[in-house]
């Protein structure tokens, strides 16, 4: 019996690659996250530890090269990828990606992988065009080849996998050189970095503790509480983080409570905190002292945000539940002393974490955060005392979310003025490099390999 129900149990787990299939065939159509469907899938089946790194490099790895993989499978499936059923495109799709872009598998490892799975899912005339078109692909692979560069966006769109629209708007922003840079880092493996606590411990021991347990770490180039894990595992089952002695926070995110500045004893804002990483650095800059106010619109995520105060032993945050257009009903006028509003954003500038974002996100999505966002900002104004400090940060690089929203908000709001003492907060070669003018900050994600983000700090008048 106990043999048996093992046999019939093993038969229920997936393969890497059919695992695979289902959740890129999953994004495909209901355009899931494919980092939440991944998670869920690899918490439930219980692969071992080369499946799992087989599955992710595949998912990912497909979802990032998307439309050039169609672009090139176009030319060996007579009735176009986007006409085959759903399950069957992100087979090839995802065979096509181990064929071109994977060194380490044998090829006949991927077709036979294929045909098996298309013999189990479809038919044998499925199996068979299956069959045909990888080896096709096979004897053909090195003759493949882009358009040229006389139509610079689809080249970039297509050596890059971008969608046209978004090439184009980056280019008439950055030019053809940095939008080529920035597409080709986006779809580089990002780094692992953490932040310090520094109630707890300081940068130098903590990585000094680090590499005596074998890690291969190096401090922040950008921001002193950081260091970049380059190989160690996964950090959030580490004791130093379920000591509190860290947080695992992208090197860009820990710019903004730089820039923030917070002060010792001080009353701050933070509108849209969720999962709480900048609240919880700047409560570590303060030392216990003074208050933050964690909000956020969403009643689920204010768990999360209780959860990290209390891992890292912080005493100087409260969590609120609003939405923060509306927290001019909950707070007084010139309560707080500093605000950071790191807005809803189209989140262009972490395409390296979530490809999907590439594809699930349109160009009318861009143009309709952007009225959201200039309306928090200017729902807030009132909220910041006279001579306080109002901090604007976006983890995308459009500037219709960025430097236009602060310019438009600074023209009907003419108690704010940028504040140039932003220059003091950084180091001076990153802040020369990210500068994007006089009070505002655009981290590109080809600059130091870290994400895509947008920081502001605006001064109110003493005199309102």
């Amino acid at each position: 019996m106990t043999s048996s129900n093992t046999t019939t149990s093993k038969k229920k787990i997936p393969t890497a690659r059919e695992l695979a299939m289902d959740i890129l065939t999953k994004v495909d159509e209901k355009k899931a996250y494919s980092n939440i469907l991944l998670n869920e899938s690899l918490n439930k089946f219980k692969l071992e530890r080369q499946e799992v790194a087989l599955t992710t490099e595949i998912v990912y790895g497909t979802i990032q090269r998307m439309n050039t993989i169609d672009y090139f499978l176009n030319q060996f499936v007579t009735k176009k990828v986007k006409k085959l059923q759903p399950w069957v495109r992100n087979l090839l799709r995802l065979s096509f990606y181990q064929l071109y872009y994977l060194d380490r598998i044998p090829d006949h490892a991927v077709v036979n992988e294929a045909v098996n799975i298309s013999k189990r899912k479809g038919h044998r005339g499925i199996s068979g065009m299956v069959n045909a078109v990888l080896r096709n692909i096979i004897r053909k692979k090195e003759q493949l080849e882009l358009p040229s560069t006389s139509n610079i966006v689809e080249h970039i769109s297509l050596k890059h996998s971008h969608p046209e629209w978004m090439v184009k708007r980056w280019i008439d922003q950055f030019g053809e050189e940095i939008t080529e840079q920035i597409c080709e880092a986006n779809n580089g493996t990002p780094h692992v970095s953490v932040r310090v606590n520094t109630l707890i411990k300081d940068r130098d021991s903590l990585i000094v503790d680090m590499r005596q347990n074998a890690l291969q770490v190096s401090p922040s180039s950008i921001s002193v509480d950081g260091i970049v894990v380059e190989s160690g595992g996964n950090m959030a089952h580490s004791l130093w983080f379920k000591q509190g002695e860290i947080s695992i926070q992208d090197e860009s995110s820990m710019l903004v409570a730089a820039v923030v500045d917070p002060r010792l004893n001080e009353t701050i804002l933070d509108c849209c905190a969720a999962p709480g990483g900048k609240t919880t650095h700047m409560a570590e800059k303060m030392e216990n002292t003074g208050v933050i106010w964690a909000n956020d619109i969403h009643p689920h995520k204010e768990k999360l945000i209780d959860e990290q105060v209390q891992r890292l032993q912080l005493k100087n945050v409260k969590t609120s539940v609003q939405d923060a257009a509306l927290l001019i009903q909950k707070f007084e006028k010139h309560s707080f002393d500093r605000i950071l509003l790191d807005a809803p954003c189209s989140g262009l500038g972490v395409i390296r974490r979530k490809p999907d974002l590439k594809w699930l996100k349109s160009e009318s999505d861009v143009q309709e955060i952007a009225q959201i966002q200039l309306d928090i900002l200017s729902n807030i104004a009132d909220l910041v005392k006279p001579g306080g400090i109002l901090v604007y940060s976006t983890c995308t690089i459009e500037s219709s979310e960025n430097e236009q929203i602060v310019k438009a908000f600074l023209s009907q709001n003419p108690q704010f003025s940028i504040d140039p003492s932003i220059r003091k907060l950084l180091p001076q070669e990153v802040y020369q490099q990210i500068k994007l003018e006089e009070g505002m900050l655009q981290v590109l994600p080809n600059y130091f390999h870290s994400d895509g983000f947008f920081i502001a700090r605006l001064h109110k008048n003493e005199n309102v």
